[in-house]
């Protein structure tokens, strides 16, 4: 897969709609250099709607470290 830009994936590793295998797949196949997976343990499909506060505030969290990270890369 030519994925040349950075990459976050994110995925609830007890998914039932999407398995979680997928997003490993994805993640192992990209061609990028920057790339992240992140699995959330317990944690379903949507990971940002209907899971425990503390699970979403988890998750934006990482997203924005993650993306000030980068942004911190380029200056």
């Amino acid at each position: 897969m030519q994925v040349a830009s950075p990459m976050l994936i994110l995925h609830g590793a007890a998914d039932k709609v999407t398995d979680p295998q997928v997003s490993k797949f994805l993640y192992e196949r990209a061609s990028s250099k920057d790339k992240t997976l992140k699995l959330y343990e317990g944690a379903y499909h949507s990971i940002l709607e209907g899971e425990p506060d503390d699970r979403i505030l988890e998750v934006l969290r990482d997203i924005i470290s993650w993306l000030d990270s980068r942004c911190s890369m380029k200056n």
